[in-house]
């Protein structure tokens, strides 16, 4: 599947690590250039065909890149790639796909590409050999792309459907992804987090941490912790104490707050 493609980065060596990195996992990806201030992005996709996905870091030499978004119509599938984490939920209201923190690692880029990839084929299943992206853009504007709606839940020789508005949290523990609903019930799920976090509709769920997903209804309370953690009161309750780490806690809190 070839894309084309551009880096929006002032830090060269950043934009050269990251072009490498592209270039390796999709090397029949074109990136057609790498721009490091917002005036020559602009200047750039006003006189271009807007590629199917931009790299877009946050903090350019000439100020903050949402900015680009007020100047110009953007056509394009956004990566946002920065050292800081305040601006996710602003960047998530965006055309974003995805928000990447540096340094970046490969493991964390793979996962953002497959991820549009994933919206890819929720959006167009019929295996065309040309993908309309001005389509694919507009079910991420919208909202069009279609969320899990329930869980399949097996019970000695029954089956049930449970509806993810049910769902307090799931969490994986001891190779096995659990499901709790508010009611306090529990089941098992032949998914992995990472699976399920594509699935999910992130206005409701958030990934808390490797181990967790969590309704926002869940939420009753946010606690401060050490080394600038927090730890978070869920209903029904945990056992054991549910923490998110120094990196997320500023992330987890504006997305209550969004």
């Amino acid at each position: 599947m070839a894309f084309n493609t551009i880096i929006v980065e002032d830090e060269m060596l950043s934009a050269q690590m990251l072009e490498g990195m592209i270039k390796e996992l999709r090397p029949e990806w074109n990136i057609l250039g790498i721009f490091d201030s917002i005036a020559d992005t602009v200047e750039w996709l006003e006189n271009n065909e807007h590629p199917n996905l931009i790299f877009l870091d946050i903090q350019l030499s000439d100020g903050i890149s949402f900015s680009i978004f007020e100047k110009i119509k953007v056509e394009s599938a956004i990566i946002f790639t920065t050292a800081y984490d305040e601006y996710a939920v602003k960047a998530f209201k965006l055309n974003s796909i995805d928000y990447i923190l540096k340094p970046i690692k490969e493991s964390v880029l793979q996962a953002a590409i497959e991820k549009l990839e994933n919206i890819i084929k929720l959006v167009d299943n019929r295996q065309q050999e040309t993908i309309d992206y001005k389509n694919i853009l507009k079910s991420i504007k919208e909202g069009e792309v279609t969320y899990r709606k329930r869980f399949l839940v097996s019970k000695r020789d029954a089956y049930f459907a449970i509806p993810v508005e049910e769902v307090a949290y799931i969490y994986f523990e001891s190779k096995l992804t659990y499901i709790v609903t508010f009611e306090g019930k529990q089941s098992i799920v032949n998914f992995t987090l990472d699976k399920l976090e594509e699935e999910l509709d992130p206005a409701m769920f958030i990934r808390a941490n490797r181990q967790a997903i969590v309704n926002l209804k869940a939420i009753h309370s946010l606690e401060n912790y050490f080394g600038g953690k927090l730890v978070v009161k869920l209903l029904p309750q945990l056992d054991e104490k549910f923490v998110i780490s120094r990196a997320k806690a500023s992330v987890f809190k504006g997305w209550l707050d969004s």
